[in-house]
């Protein structure tokens, strides 16, 4: 494994393929674990469908494209990327393990075991991304978060697995493996998100993390500073723009094109007598359309997403616990008075949000466009999250997160099958 260097740190490239862009960032990472943005590259996204990748040369294309932008803006030759996972086949489970304690005190060995033992799952299909830590139980008594040294007889750990298709992920990591690319580690998007633009105090509190992507909405919910259910909706910002081609009658490109100039997700925020220029279709005059039909098409699809939002929320049984509300990102979130419309779908406090205070070329990424690139970059700086075992990672953060060994095993075989 190669990972690019500076005089005084060291580089963390980021690589976030989704349905609608795909976007490469480079980071220099200081000894204080600090960072600054050094170069950033961005392609439309082919090949892709709601995560998944559909066509491999056309995915491949893409990447390669986003990747020399940002060589060309950050001066490095890029190999090593964190990439992001997203889409229909990604599951959340909570799982609890249970083991004896081998001596009169907790080690590392027993973390080991009892985290195994939560691990355990019956599908042969899918195999584990992240093992979440959400707490110990040292004879009876919960909320340990390090039991490393404790006295105890009986050890439970309550996790929460991120489990992927493993086609799927091999498919993504052959595109980063054809686009001349080594893939280190793969990360749940809004787990990454969350990375970029949750607060600790709202995790704790309890937070719902909704990144609203171009084929996908990814939600993460956190209850005292951990995960405690993810899950993946097959809806986006793309179905508002088929909605919009329809239901005004143009082309998606068009269509595209007035959603991102004059869309609103609340008709009542549209003046009375608003218009827009819709182009014509192959050689046909221009047309002047009242703009409130445009915020009529946006708004009620975004009510039957967040009403599909709500609904899981409900079945997930961690709504009361969401004390902090939700947090929008994504770029959807960028559509105006979105906010508005979720507070009163799902009757909860709703802020968009975006990284900020971003070193180097932050202006790039400060943007809810940028939640899961930045918050990849983030994994990547932090070295509790690097894989070397199980226990790399900080217990005192209370998270384990990491892309199990097996399914890097899993994922290279799979791949010397073509």
């Amino acid at each position: 494994m190669q990972e690019e260097s500076l005089e005084n740190g060291r580089v963390v490239i980021a690589l976030d393929v989704g349905t609608t862009k795909i976007c490469v960032a480079a980071a220099s990472v200081l000894a204080d674990g600090d960072f600054q943005i050094i170069g950033f590259g961005k392609a439309t996204s082919e090949g892709l469908n709601r995560g998944v990748v559909t066509n491999i040369r056309s995915a491949v294309k893409s990447i390669r494209k986003a990747v020399e932008e940002c060589e060309l803006t950050s001066g490095f030759k890029i190999e090593d990327v964190y990439a992001g996972i997203a889409g229909h086949h990604i599951l959340g489970l909570n799982k609890d393990g249970v083991v004896a304690v081998t001596g009169n005190t907790i080690t590392k060995s027993d973390i080991q075991r009892v985290v195994e033992a939560a691990r355990a799952t019956n599908s042969p299909d899918k195999e584990i991304i992240h093992t979440l830590i959400q707490e110990y139980i040292v004879d009876g008594q919960d909320g340990v978060v390090d039991p490393i040294g404790m006295q105890g007889k009986r050890l439970e750990a309550k996790v929460h697995l991120v489990l992927g298709s493993i086609t799927s992920a091999a498919n993504l990591v052959q595109c980063c493996n054809d686009a001349g690319l080594n893939v280190l580690n793969i990360v749940l998007e809004p787990f990454a998100s969350s990375m970029a633009v949750l607060d600790e105090q709202e995790k704790e509190l309890g937070v719902v993390l909704l990144d609203i992507g171009g084929g996908t909405s990814d939600m993460a919910i956190y209850k005292n500073g951990s995960i405690v259910h993810t899950s993946v909706l097959p809806l986006g910002g793309n179905q508002i723009t088929n909605d919009i081609a329809i239901g005004l009658r143009t082309t998606k490109i068009e269509a595209l094109r007035i959603k991102h100039e004059y869309g609103v997700a609340l008709l009542p925020r549209v003046k009375d007598g608003e218009v827009i220029n819709l182009k014509g279709i192959a050689g046909r005059e221009d047309r002047i359309i009242d703009k409130r039909l445009l915020a009529e098409v946006i708004e009620a699809r975004f009510r039957e997403i967040f009403q599909l939002i709500r609904n899981e929320i409900i079945r997930s049984g961690h709504g009361p616990g969401s004390a902090a509300g939700m947090v929008i990102t994504g770029g959807s979130a960028l559509m105006p008075f979105l906010s508005e419309l979720a507070e009163e779908e799902c009757q909860m406090p709703v802020r968009v949000g975006a990284p900020s205070n971003i070193q180097g070329l932050g202006e790039m990424v400060e943007s809810p466009l940028y939640s899961t690139l930045v918050g990849l970059i983030m994994y990547g700086s932090e070295p509790e999250m690097e894989e070397t075992s199980i226990l790399a990672n900080s217990t005192s953060d209370n998270l384990l997160a990491n892309v199990s060994l097996s399914f890097k095993r899993l994922v290279k075989n799979f791949l010397k099958l073509f």
